[in-house]
């Protein structure tokens, strides 16, 4: 079977893993046509296909904490846009503090995080014991909640943002090696 294989394109995306999906579907929203992707295998075939799927949005720096953000609002809508089952399901997370530095840390990324609208509130070691009556919190000194982080399929998420590119016009080839650039 040959493959249809555009010998232009304006964007080369070379791997079709989250990322690699990720990038071809925002340059696809962004207008761009002319873009191709190539994975050498099938879509999600690396490292995508056994990662954790874990969504949390607590993050050290401002930039990764709106990342976080982005990408777990985007990962609820993107079923309804492309009609591929994402498996997000916003269970909620805890991140526990077992010293007062960490207290400390948490807390600041909590506010931080809020900055950018993100559901988040400190909790304290009883409300964790509340929320989740089978954890140990003899030595927790302090705790965040975030109850919209979740967790999704990963592989689901990059083929619903490779079928968004698809969508909007991106290219997108498997089973095609690259050898050169």
């Amino acid at each position: 079977m040959t493959r249809s294989i555009p010998t232009k394109a304006r964007a080369v995306i070379i791997g079709g893993g989250v990322s690699g999906c990720s990038v071809a579907y925002h340059l696809a929203k962004l207008g761009w046509t002319d873009i191709v992707l190539l994975e050498r295998k099938q879509l999600t075939s690396g490292t995508t296909w056994h990662a954790a799927g874990l969504i949390g949005q607590l993050r050290g720096s401002q930039n990764m904490t709106r990342l976080a953000k982005y990408s777990a609002d985007l990962y609820v809508k993107l079923e309804a846009e492309t009609e591929v089952g994402t498996g997000m399901r916003q269970v909620g997370s805890i991140t526990v503090a077992l010293t007062e530095e960490r207290k400390h840390e948490i807390y600041r990324q909590a506010s931080l995080a809020r900055a950018f609208d993100v559901d988040v509130r400190e909790i304290s070691p009883g409300e964790v014991k509340e929320m989740y009556p089978h954890l140990n919190v003899s030595d927790v000194v302090g705790a965040v909640h975030l109850p919209l982080d979740g967790q999704c399929d990963p592989a689901n998420i990059a083929m619903a943002l490779a079928k968004g590119a698809r969508q909007r016009g991106a290219t997108v080839v498997e089973n095609v090696k690259v050898t050169k650039v």
